[in-house]
């Protein structure tokens, strides 16, 4: 019986180190665990908000994660997509939410094209970014489309 029991632990062990670990998937709410300062970037002479992330979005760090959200072409001709809590009219770049409504995406196939508002579930690994300004400070690396 005892061998059973291991061949059978074997197995499950096999089976999940060739699938890979599922995406968590969250909800926009998740990531409104962050708190912004406003400070001065002497290289650039600006303010910007910087964050601090709080433990249930530290805890996603590095992860595979999934999520829904509107697609907004940042820059079609270099396939910069971000995802967003909020469709275009009432996005963070318009004024109606805040930094942490917004994704930068990583795509995995750079050929792909989406439409403005067109709902989609992205997976990928997430990177927190606290510091470089010319990135947003949720990035996911290596997205797909789930859906």
């Amino acid at each position: 019986m005892q061998s059973i029991t291991h061949l059978i632990g074997s197995v499950i062990l096999a089976y999940g180190m060739l699938s890979g670990t599922p995406p968590v998937a969250i909800d926009w709410k998740r990531l409104t665990d962050v708190k912004f300062t406003r400070k001065l970037n002497s290289e650039l002479s600006m303010y910007f908000l910087y964050p601090t992330f709080g433990p249930s979005v530290q805890a996603l760090k590095g992860k595979q994660i999934q999520i829904r959200g509107y697609m907004i072409p940042v820059d079609e001709e270099n396939n910069i997509y971000v995802i967003s809590a909020k469709p275009m009219a009432m996005c963070f770049f318009c004024g109606g939410a805040g930094p942490e409504s917004i994704i930068e995406l990583q795509l995995k196939n750079r050929k792909q094209r989406f439409k403005t508002d067109d709902v989609r579930t992205v997976t990928g690994r997430l990177v927190l970014n606290p510091a470089d300004v010319e990135h947003l400070n949720y990035i996911l690396t290596g997205a797909e489309l789930a859906d």
